[in-house]
């Protein structure tokens, strides 16, 4: 039986933590009450202070992506890219490892990490300038 006061209210009974708690995981309480506004203030600190606080692994890339545009056409196999020679960088008498090596690392920002670069030929673009054109697929 709820006790009243002085001044005719009655007074409502001391809920436990376990009821406190219980109450906020099933979000209870009233929209606008003291209750729902500290459930929302514990919301967003834990949406806005956790990546301050955690490690979630996402770096940006240290690769420097081409500095000229890449055409990626679809192939049945995978994907044909051209690249501006100027963006390759492969020293002159490479072997065909070193050029591969190099091809996938220009082609990277794009394709991703698990490329695979299956073979390539040099062109002259539209512009005259020397390109690569690189067939690789994931």
């Amino acid at each position: 039986m709820a006790s009243s006061t002085s001044s005719g209210a009655v007074a409502q009974p001391r809920r436990g933590v376990k009821q406190i708690l219980s109450s906020y995981l099933y979000w209870t309480y009233e929209r606008g009450s003291f209750h729902y506004d500290v459930m929302v203030t514990l919301i967003l600190l834990f949406i806005f202070v956790t990546p301050h606080l955690w490690d979630y692994g996402a770096k940006p890339s240290l690769v420097a992506g081409p500095s000229h545009p890449l055409q990626v056409i679809g192939s049945g196999r995978g994907v044909i890219v051209s690249v501006q020679a100027s963006d390759v960088n492969i020293p002159p008498g490479a072997s065909n490892q070193e050029v591969k090596k190099a091809l996938r690392k220009a082609i990277e920002p794009v394709m991703g990490d698990d490329v695979f670069v299956e073979r390539w030929e040099t062109f002259t673009d539209a512009q005259g300038k020397l390109a690569w054109r690189v067939w690789a697929h994931r």
